[in-house]
């Protein structure tokens, strides 16, 4: 019996996942539709864009991207021993406390636009956090190594870390949510998402390292000092062309976590919302574990962190929304999905020109 060559290299881990391409066929569908409403062409702009992907990943009407889960996920990191954020590690667990508490701005942009929250411990230090409905307890240790002694991880705890995001995700599709977020927290993390994206896509240290949680110009080149530094002591991994071992050298809990949530959502067929820097870092890896995943994530905004536009370049993607933000935690992925909700009202329940008896001919000729 002839056994299929793996596509990717989640197929080489995973042999039972796959993420299948959407289909040109219903992308075509999607266009007519789009091209039958009462507008002009195009003129709902990325909305259509994003309404014909929707559709694509599921095929049938009325696109609903409803009920929809955040899963912000936090975890600790050994560089923070080397002084690359202006706050303390413990500062990781008492925002995960807040969360809990319901007390932070991805609690209230949740609460406000109607999306549901859960909170991801993969490894914060100090132990296992106290049950709660919001907190699912997924650790992996308390925190990272110092990646720049050596691994951040092993493969072993790296091939965990995604399985549980696939699982995360699984488990959402079955509890019937229509579209996930990803979300994160965790001091330094903006140093390990700047090593990683120098890693996969090639960038310079010196250009990715910026403020985070507030460094100052001299913090900022201490980091990318320190980035050089962790890379330099990964340099086999780095140079390898496995993504497991580029991400267990350089990564984090929670970004490989993340990363299997992605994953796990394109095996899904769902919609996926990325937020910022770190998340972004997370699609990164994403990507050079499985290219298709490009299909069914979104990425929801431009950080104000220095370095996402020229990794996001690098990618050849362009984010929704500009508003400057830099919080992470999962608020601009929050934000979002109020347009992925937009996209899906207007594809359903707009009008077509036959219905309206509006001569299409003549809106075409409209000059916007």
């Amino acid at each position: 019996m002839d056994v299929a060559t793996p596509s990717c290299e989640l197929e080489r881990l995973f042999p039972q996942y796959h993420i299948a391409p959407l289909d040109k066929r219903l992308l075509e569908q999607a266009q007519k539709r789009l091209d039958s409403l009462t507008k002009p062409p195009g003129s709902l702009g990325r909305l259509e864009e994003l309404a014909q992907r929707l559709y694509a990943m599921r095929g049938q009407m009325p696109l609903s991207v409803s009920p929809a889960l955040m899963l912000t996920v936090a975890a600790d990191h050994g560089i923070a021993a080397q002084r690359v954020s202006p706050f303390s590690q413990a500062v990781t667990r008492q925002m995960v406390m807040n969360f809990l508490q319901g007390g932070a701005a991805v609690n209230a942009l949740c609460t406000c636009g109607g999306m549901d929250l859960r909170v991801v411990d993969a490894g914060c230090c100090g132990g296992p956090l106290k049950a709660h409905p919001m907190l699912l307890g997924r650790r992996l240790g308390n925190g990272t190594a110092d990646m720049s002694k050596g691994p951040a991880m092993s493969r072993e705890t790296c091939l965990e870390a995604l399985r549980i995001g696939i699982e995360l995700a699984h488990d959402a599709a079955r509890q019937g949510y229509a579209c996930l977020g990803v979300g994160e927290m965790g001091i330094a993390n903006t140093t390990v998402a700047a090593a990683l994206y120098c890693s996969l896509l090639g960038l310079d240290p010196q250009d990715m390292a910026g403020p985070g949680a507030g460094a100052g110009p001299e913090m900022m080149l201490h980091k990318a000092a320190v980035i050089k530094t962790a890379m330099a002591a990964n340099a086999r991994a780095l140079t390898s062309s496995d993504p497991l071992a580029i991400l267990a050298a350089v990564g984090g809990f929670e970004i490989a976590v993340m990363c299997g949530i992605l994953l796990g959502a394109g095996i899904e067929r769902l919609p996926v919302l990325v937020d910022g820097f770190i998340c972004g870092a997370a699609y990164a890896a994403a990507l050079a574990f499985a290219p298709q995943l490009a299909e069914y994530a979104i990425l929801a905004h431009v950080s104000a962190e220095p370095g996402h536009i020229r990794a996001m370049a690098r990618l050849g993607q362009e984010p929704l929304l500009h508003l400057g933000l830099c919080l992470g935690e999962g608020t601009g992925a929050v934000l979002a999905w109020q347009l992925l909700r937009g996209a899906a009202a207007c594809f359903n329940d707009m009008a077509t020109f036959a219905a309206a008896g509006v001569n299409a001919e003549t809106v075409h000729r409209i000059e916007l």
